[in-house]
This record gives structure tokens, C-alpha cells and sequence, in this order.
């Protein structure tokens, strides 16, 4: 696998997990040839900090129905029981100064419910960015057929209400990927093209001031056991669709960006946070990933993650 050189910049940003809420999955629609379980799947959102700049990596979960589309209600709350982090995004961007009038940027690492939800009333002032050919795989979405998985609030060419943006780059290769993009334009913060998951995915990669990169893998790989290798990718059935599906768009195209993420891990030493990867919360043994938590989401990972409660 060709790769280029990691950057050593001195800028840096700040980091910060936030609770995205969880749900309840199935073992089997993760990993081939298990048998299947329910357990709760945890979702992760960020804060990146960059000098008084401050910018949201996904949302998670909210319990208002009324932000999904009537697809995600029928096809998937009412089989998934979702609840919604203890405290919403916004209390927790509160807490840690910033207001949601602050916030000018969201960027979706996807379009998917479960990450994906409208902006515009928590986050008056934001635009919301997908990665390339997100609109081309939505739109238009619910507005113009109400049973469309995609948000037409933000992808609907005529009634959309949500201002939303794809990023334009410039593209440029970033280890073994070949298309990131140089966020802030001094290497501290890459948001890099990610295919497979679905149109437009992505992922991205964060200096931080102790010189470690961290991998914000989102849904390029559900599990660790998928990016250690010891678990394949599920196909299984679903009553609305026809033959197996899995939980990428095409298959190939994750493995292939599942094993890039596996390269900025073991060859260049990224700390790699999926986001609906509990494992290293639950044994604390990355004492990186650990340093994005808050005092609250430290007792979580103590006391409620390991039980499968609500974190």
C-alpha cells in the first residue's frame, strides 16, 4: 500500500469527547458468523478546538422524533430504543465554555441518523459540511418522498431548510490515504475521504499538543474487533429490502479503508477512536483517548459503560 509521510506540524488542536447518546444492536449485523446478542452501541461525538475557533465532529442521538425522517422512525427507532446522552450536546459544549451560538462549523463525518440530525435550532449559526458526493447519494431526500432514508432538510435542491455545505478541499494524500484535506491549513486537523460506509464518508485526524495523532474513525469500522481483524463484516436480511446488506454501502471499499486505519495505527502510531467503539473507555488503557473524556464522562467510563447502562 502506497503511503506518504505523516506531518509533524507544531500547531495543534484541543480534543474533546462528547456523548452522542446509544442504542441497542445486534451482535450479528456487526460481525459474520457470531451469534447474535443484544448490546447497547455507544456514540461518540467531538469538540475540536483550534485558537478561539471551535467546530462539532457529528451529533449523535436526540430523542425528539420530529428531527428524523419518517423512514428512521419506522425502520429504526422503534426497533433500536435510542436514548440520548444524559446531557445534550449542547449542556455539554456549555460546560466546557462554549455556547451554541459559538459554534460556526458542524461537520457530519456522514449522513446517517445516527450522526446526522438538523442544526439550525440548537446551533443558529452554523453550517453543517458532508463530505464530496453526500448530496449526489441524498438528495432530495424525505420532502420529495416521504419514505427516503436521507434528510431533505439538507439535501432537498428546492425545500431545504438546513444550510449545508460540502467540502471542496484541496485534496491531498495524508499517509495512506489519498484525499484529506488540510483543515485549518497548518496540519494540526485533516478531514479525510473515507469510502466505503456510504457516499461521502468521512474520517479525520487530530494533532494534539502531545504531539499524538488521533484517529476519528466514525463509521469506517464499527468495532475493534473488525480493525484487529479477529471479526469480518456481517451481510444479514431485513424485511424491507431484498438479498443481505451490511452495514457499508460497498463492502470493498471499507475493507480497504478499514486497512489504511489499521496503518496510521500500527506503522505510525494513531490512537484510533470509532465512534461507536467502547472497549478502550471500558479497560482505560489509552491514556490518550482517556484525556478526552471530562470528569463526568471519566465516572461513566467506570461505573455505567462497562454494565451497558446509558452513559
Amino acid at each position: 500500500m502506497a503511503t506518504s509521510l505523516i506531518p509533524q506540524p507544531t500547531a495543534f488542536v484541543g480534543l474533546s469527547l462528547l456523548d452522542g447518546g446509544s442504542f441497542i444492536a445486534d451482535t450479528d449485523k456487526l460481525h459474520a458468523h457470531v451469534s447474535n446478542a443484544k448490546f447497547r452501541m455507544y456514540n461518540w461525538a467531538f469538540c475540536i478546538s483550534h485558537g478561539d475557533k471551535r467546530i462539532v465532529w457529528d451529533l449523535g442521538l436526540e430523542e425528539d422524533r420530529s428531527l428524523y425522517t419518517p423512514w428512521v422512525n419506522r425502520f429504526m427507532l422503534d426497533f433500536v430504543n435510542p436514548a440520548g446522552p444524559r446531557k445534550s450536546i449542547v449542556k455539554q459544549l456549555s460546560e466546557r465554555g462554549v455556547s451554541s451560538a459559538q459554534i460556526k462549523t458542524i461537520i457530519f463525518s456522514h449522513a446517517h441518523w445516527d450522526h446526522c440530525r438538523p442544526i439550525r435550532g440548537a446551533f443558529p449559526n452554523a453550517t453543517a459540511y458532508f463530505g464530496p458526493g453526500t448530496k449526489v447519494g441524498c438528495a432530495p431526500g424525505h420532502l420529495a418522498n416521504p419514505m427516503a432514508q436521507w434528510d431533505g432538510r439538507f439535501f432537498d435542491p428546492e425545500r431545504a431548510t438546513e444550510r449545508a455545505e460540502e467540502l471542496d478541499g484541496p485534496w491531498v494524500s495524508f499517509g495512506p490515504f489519498p484525499k484529506a484535506m488540510d483543515y485549518f491549513g497548518d496540519a494540526s486537523f485533516w478531514v479525510i475521504q473515507a469510502p466505503g460506509h456510504m457516499p461521502g464518508n468521512l474520517c479525520a485526524a487530530a494533532r494534539l499538543e502531545s504531539g499524538d495523532w488521533v484517529l476519528l474513525g466514525s463509521d469506517c469500522c464499527h468495532s475493534r474487533g473488525i480493525l484487529d481483524g479477529t471479526h469480518e463484516v456481517a451481510q444479514f436480511c431485513v424485511p424491507h429490502r431484498q438479498g443481505t446488506m451490511s452495514l457499508h454501502a460497498d463492502i470493498e471499499a471499507a475493507k480497504d479503508t478499514i486497512s489504511k486505519i489499521r496503518v496510521l495505527e500500527k506503522e505510525h502510531g494513531f490512537h484510533v477512536a470509532l465512534a461507536h467503539d467502547a472497549e478502550w473507555l471500558k479497560k482505560g488503557s489509552d491514556m490518550v483517548l482517556m484525556g478526552l473524556l471530562d470528569a463526568q464522562m471519566q465516572i461513566a467510563a467506570k461505573e455505567r459503560i462497562p454494565k451497558e447502562e446509558v452513559a
